[in-house]
C-alpha cells in the first residue's frame, strides 16, 4: 500500500502546483483534517475537505501568480499508512515578492484515501506573503 500512497501524495504536490486545488484533494476523504504547525491566523486546524478548499481557493487566488505554488518533492518516505514527504515550493506574489517556502508534511491514509495532512513549513513567510 505504501507505493500506492506515495503516488496520491505525488498527484497532490503536483496539483496544487498547478494551481489545481480540486485535484490537490481529489483523493482526500471528506471529513480530512488539515493541521498547521505554527501559530497561523485563525488557528491550526481545519477539519472538513470543502472547509480547507475553499479557504486556498480564496487565498491562492488573491495572493499568487497563476493562483498556485509549483512544488519539488525533495524527500518521500512511506511506512504503513503514513506518508512523509520534505519539498520545496517557488512562487510569486501578485505585489511581486518571492514567496519561496520549505515544507515537511505528514499525510495519513484510511481506507486507501487521505484522511488528514500536518504541514510543517515557514509560517512566518506565509504570514507576510499570503495572510496579510
Amino acid at each position: 500500500m505504501s507505493e500506492e500512497n506515495k503516488a496520491m501524495v505525488r498527484n497532490a504536490v503536483d496539483a496544487l502546483g498547478r494551481g489545481d486545488l480540486d485535484g490537490f484533494l481529489a483523493d482526500a476523504t471528506d471529513d480530512f483534517e488539515f493541521v498547521l504547525g505554527g501559530n497561523p491566523p485563525g488557528g491550526n486546524t481545519i477539519k472538513g475537505k470543502q472547509e480547507l478548499l475553499e479557504l486556498l481557493k480564496m487565498m491562492f487566488s488573491a495572493k499568487l501568480v497563476n493562483s498556485a505554488v509549483p512544488m519539488t518533492i525533495d524527500n518521500m518516505v512511506s511506512e504503513g499508512d503514513i506518508v512523509m514527504e520534505q519539498a520545496h515550493g517557488e512562487a510569486r506574489t501578485l505585489d511581486g515578492r518571492d514567496y519561496n517556502n520549505m515544507y515537511c508534511r505528514v499525510w495519513r491514509f484510511r481506507d486507501g484515501q487521505i484522511e488528514g495532512l500536518t504541514e510543517y513549513m515557514d509560517t512566518e513567510l506565509a504570514r507576510t506573503c499570503l495572510w496579510t
